[in-house]
């Protein structure tokens, strides 16, 4: 491997987006081992750590805009972006610089020992795509002295990157499901260890009670390390009426009291996210520092881009991804209240149970007009796969464009009075449509 001679930005995500082609994923050890070439910059803050197979984000976006609502500078490392690579790294509301990002990337790559890289030593230390960027925010990140560093897994929990870190103030672990099994496990249990790594000792927890089987791998590794542990579940909070862009419900909090709040989204599932994240508050916080009213305006302030975002009046984009997702995001169009029709523009990747996703929106009758699509990704799934899917279903029809920009042109410039647009399966389809529209 030849060190490159790196001088901007651009030249930098190029870099790190050429990254997989030549590494493989480390060991938490390992990765451990380059935070201290750092300087052990994840001792210097206050670690809320978040894990889950759906709603990690939205999770992550509620905790930092209660945090912030009650005068705290909070730091936030979330994966995938959307349009722009700094979309992962945001200090006090906004993403980073270009040149912080280059600094911090030249400061670790010239830590790397390019000597044994290019003579292809064993153990020669090279991060792969989502260490670099981890890394990079250890390393911007405490520099700009934020009270709280936000910090969501990539895949998993055990092993990931994230889990390096040192300190912790904060465990969270959301909705469960199967997805990426054949690094996690096939089944809901084997996932929910994976996700159960990233608590640890003397550090609360709180995790989302998906089922049976989830919740009781959560208590028991609780209880082995004998950490203050809650679940949440539909139990912990009360739907109290659907407007036509607000959702208002009530949590019941850790002090027997209902704490009404207001969403700013049509999407239904974000009440799961948000009670999960105001528990989290609650474990964090203990009613020290943080009001009620604090919370309900972190909550009605948060916006979590591509989660059932309007793009543009009557367009709708939501990034399910997976088959629990994509059953989320059908149920929030159920219950919407719109009254004319509607048509989706609909790709996934190829590493997703796409065929379940496909019986879901092929059998719930809620889209007069289906447009498969190619996502611009070497991991998506082919339209002509897509099509055949949608086929096989009686009664379900689907037009098929291989370019989503210009299937979203189509489906837009023929849209008819009344009807409303969905675009969902991946958040890198909702990320080319919001570049489309630079959104």
């Amino acid at each position: 491997m030849e060190r490159q001679n790196i001088t901007t930005f651009e030249q930098a995500v190029a870099y790190i987006n050429d990254v997989p082609r030549f590494t493989t994923k480390h060991t938490i050890a390992e990765t451990r081992a380059f935070l201290r070439k750092l300087g052990d910059p994840d001792e210097t803050m206050r670690i809320l750590h978040v894990a889950g197979t759906n709603g990690k984000g939205s999770v992550c976006a509620y905790l930092r805009y209660i945090l912030e609502a009650a005068g705290y500078k909070v730091a936030l490392f979330t994966s995938p972006h959307l349009v722009c690579i700094r979309e992962r790294f945001v200090v006090a509301g906004e993403m980073i610089s270009q040149e912080d990002f280059l600094r911090a990337f030249l400061f670790i790559y010239n830590l790397l020992d390019w000597d044994a890289l290019k003579r292809a030593e064993p153990g020669a230390y090279h991060p792969t795509y989502f260490e670099y960027l981890f890394l990079i925010a250890m390393v911007v990140f405490p520099e700009k002295n934020p009270d709280f560093c936000i910090l969501e897994t990539g895949v998993g929990g055990r092993l990931d990157a994230t889990n390096a870190v040192k300190r912790k103030e904060l465990s969270v672990i959301t909705h469960i499901s199967l997805d990426h099994v054949g690094v996690l496990g096939d089944t809901l249990e084997k996932i929910a260890s994976e996700k159960a790594g990233i608590l640890c000792a003397g550090v609360p927890a709180v995790w989302w009670d998906t089922c049976e089987e989830t919740t009781a791998v959560f208590r028991q590794r609780g209880e082995e390390l004998g950490i203050s542990a809650y679940s949440v579940s539909e139990n912990d909070y009360s739907f109290s009426n659907f407007k036509r862009k607000t959702i208002d419900f009530s949590i019941h909090n850790l002090y027997d009291r209902d704490v009404t709040l207001t969403l700013h989204t049509i999407a239904a599932y974000q009440m799961e996210n948000c009670s999960l994240a105001c528990r989290a508050i609650e474990m964090l916080d203990r009613g020290r520092t943080i009001s009620v009213e604090q919370i309900r305006k972190g909550v009605a302030d948060c916006f979590w881009a591509g989660r059932m975002e309007e793009v543009l009046p009557e367009v709708y984009v939501d990034g399910a991804h997976n088959e629990d997702g994509i059953r989320a995001f059908l149920e929030t169009v159920a219950a919407d209240g719109h009254e004319g029709t509607r048509s989706l523009l609909f790709g996934v990747m190829q590493d997703k149970d796409y065929r379940h996703m496909v019986e879901e929106v092929a059998g719930c009758g809620l889209f007069e007009r289906i447009c498969v699509t190619q996502i611009q990704n070497s991991r998506a799934l082919e339209v002509e796969t897509l099509a055949t899917l949608f086929g096989g279903h009686m009664g379900c029809t689907c037009e098929v464009c291989g370019d989503a920009r210009a299937a979203f042109c189509r489906l837009y410039e023929s849209r008819r009075d009344k009807e409303r647009i969905y675009v969902a399966g991946s958040l890198y389809l909702v990320g080319e449509i919001k570049e489309l529209l630079k959104v």
